[in-house]
């Protein structure tokens, strides 16, 4: 008898996981989430998961901590339930930042996230661009890290760039900011910025030939903004004609779009792996779905197939 699958979402990005089941062509299962007035959290899996290959979609957003124990709660819940196979589907997964010890006496709390996430006996994790590639290491279970650029590219070739350039904006992001310019067929510029203190940047200078082109600034994540709308005020000043920013996650902290509305972007393309609320979204905004991405490899790992050549 062929083993079941079966998709379960928690409360943070319940649209995204909707779509995924739309994707694959079966039905989000029922759970009931409740959250008490002392802000403790009772979850129950309402329907039978014995002997099932069971997926739970959380990312581990703002707020991180409530998402992050929600989604604990419901992987234990399956646990006990007896299900075969549990995979913990986290399209932006909290924590991943602070990946290493920066100085003493400082956890490393990617690890410690991954340590709670195994002690919940998690089979395996499904996620999207994690901040470094690294923190596949901290688990002892198979961790499948999809990129979200086969939709980003798609969006971007519908653009009628003029001499388009793909900047980096910082040193750690090249290798992407090099792919995503090999596959536009597009000139790589950096943002050489210090940073003094957590969430606050300073831009230096633009390395690269900017003068008169299409800037397509491309990183990881949107946390405060400070950082993108510093680079699109420094590609400006060396002479940029439009510029764009691409992010995978939205985590939009602070006052994060309104300083995206005053960076003065052309557009500014996220997608949905977090949940963006219709207050934080702007009109030159355009959120990508990458349900297809996560739906496309649930059905390969229930099915034993390769998730990496997705990519190929």
């Amino acid at each position: 008898m062929e083993e079941k699958l079966k998709l379960f979402s928690g409360s943070a990005n319940h649209s995204l996981a909707k779509e995924i089941a739309d994707y694959i062509g079966v039905g989000l299962s029922d759970v009931e989430l409740i959250r008490f007035k002392d802000n403790e959290f009772s979850v129950k899996i309402c329907e039978n998961v014995r002997g099932v290959d069971l997926f739970i979609i959380q990312p581990t957003s703002n707020p991180a901590n409530d998402n992050i124990m929600e989604l604990l709660l419901l992987i234990d819940a399956a646990f006990r339930a007896s299900a075969k196979r549990i995979t913990a589907v986290i399209p932006y997964f909290g924590y991943a930042r602070q990946d290493r010890k920066v100085e003493p006496r400082v956890p490393i709390s990617a690890k410690v996230v991954a340590n709670l996430l195994k002690a919940v006996n998690i089979n395996r994790m499904l996620t999207m661009e994690l901040h470094s590639d690294q923190i596949q290491g901290f688990f002892d279970v198979p961790v499948d890290n999809l990129l979200a650029a086969p939709i980003v590219i798609q969006h971007l070739k519908k653009h009628d760039f003029k001499d388009p350039v793909v900047v980096s904006p910082d040193t750690g992001g090249v290798v992407r900011a090099r792919f995503y310019g090999k596959k536009l067929d597009a000139g790589l510029a950096i943002i050489d910025k210090r940073r003094p203190k957590p969430n606050v940047s300073e831009v230096m200078h633009v390395i690269g030939d900017v003068k008169g082109k299409d800037c397509i600034i491309v990183d990881d994540m949107v946390d405060t903004a400070g950082s993108i709308s510093h680079a699109a005020k420094a590609l400006k000043e060396s002479g940029a004609r439009d510029v764009y920013c691409v992010a995978t996650h939205a985590v939009l902290s602070d006052n994060a779009n309104e300083r995206l509305k005053d960076a003065g972007f052309k557009e500014i393309i996220f997608t949905n792996t977090i949940n963006i609320p219709s207050k934080k979204r702007l009109e030159n905004m355009t959120i990508l779905s990458v349900a297809s991405l996560f739906g496309e490899a649930i059905k390969r790992i229930h099915g034993g197939e390769s998730v990496s050549s997705l990519f190929v």
